[in-house]
């Protein structure tokens, strides 16, 4: 099934880790105020043991969770330290604790990694801030620090659940990470013309033909680095735009995150235009893709975004970076 929200915003699970997605969320104060004994005792008690890279044993007590934010760095790395500008590609375990039971909801361990970036949930900002690439990091969120009372039901969290996440750090990006090969192309002709500054959004320029009625790929600025493979986890920056209405429909830039998907992954993280156009080109490059109705969200069309069965789509896509998955 083709994935509309794999394109405009991050897919469900991950988007356990982002305040302002999926369904409404009570305001949260970023600060972790001491509670009582008890309660701290029961977070701290959490553990989880295992070597980096790999699904990690967590241990939650059969208690309540109590009211305090508990982090833990289990694995010390080595790697550059996070800013509130990065975005971070991570494996991580979530478990959700409420009352005397907890259960794990997400394990990217056994899949892909995930990007996580942009506005994050408090507790997670507190957890990962300051750390530096390598790092495994335990933490124990309660809802003031999460999803507040309100919590979030479209993703089955309470105004009760605590959080529990292990993550991973595995690589980091800035929001600002763009395109580091040469300039081949600014496209033009029958296509539209690409214009844009590193680290910042390409903005185009349609022409008054029509849209070709194939799927077009156009290399604007070749990168250096390898190939991407169908399988691989890739990291990047997009604009998209409707041919018709010469507008923007969805962007990364925006977001304060890049992107991440896995390519030519069954069932279908993005749409068919993406993996047919993509595979094979190299990190560090910039793509133009004139994607036909076929190719893009079909005779549905996708609603949401303006887009009907009959629109061409154009993409821009930066590709920051691939990683093999496993």
């Amino acid at each position: 099934m083709r994935r509309f929200l794999a394109l405009i915003a991050i897919p469900l699970l991950a988007c356990v880790v982002l305040a302002g997605c999926g369904s409404s969320k009570s305001s949260a104060s970023s600060s972790s105020s001491a509670s009582a004994s008890a309660s701290t005792a029961a977070n701290t008690a959490v553990t989880a043991t295992g070597a980096f890279g790999k699904t990690p044993t967590v241990d939650i007590p059969k208690a309540k969770p109590g009211s305090s934010l508990a982090i833990r760095t289990l694995i010390q790395g080595t790697g550059t330290t996070l800013t509130k500008s990065d975005a971070l590609a991570a494996n991580f375990v979530l478990y959700f604790w409420t009352g005397t039971s907890s259960t794990l909801k997400a394990n990217t361990f056994t899949g892909s990694p995930t990007v996580i970036g942009g506005q994050m949930l408090p507790g997670l900002e507190s957890a990962l801030i300051g750390k530096k690439v390598g790092s495994r990091i335990l933490a124990v969120i309660p809802p003031a620090e999460g999803y507040g009372t309100s919590g979030n039901s479209q993703l089955g969290i309470t105004g009760s659940t605590t959080l529990v996440f292990v993550i991973d750090v595995l690589k980091s990006y800035s929001d600002t990470a763009s395109a580091t090969g040469a300039q081949e192309s600014s496209g033009g002709g029958t296509l539209p013309t690409v214009s844009a500054k590193a680290g910042t959004a390409p903005t185009l320029t349609f022409p008054s033909s029509s849209p070709p009625g194939a799927l077009v790929t156009t290399t604007l600025v070749k990168g250096n680095g390898p190939k991407i493979a169908k399988g691989e986890y890739v990291i990047a920056q997009y604009t998209g735009y409707i041919w018709r209405t010469k507008k923007i429909f969805g962007s990364s830039w925006s977001s304060g995150s890049p992107f991440g998907f896995v390519i030519g992954a069954s069932p279908e993280q993005v749409i068919p235009g993406w993996d047919k156009g993509l595979v094979g080109q190299t990190v560090g490059s910039r793509v133009m893709l004139s994607i036909p109705p076929a190719q893009g969200y079909g005779s549905a069309g996708a609603s949401q975004a303006g887009i009907t069965g009959k629109d061409t789509l154009v993409f821009v896509v930066d590709i920051i970076d691939a990683l093999k998955q496993g």
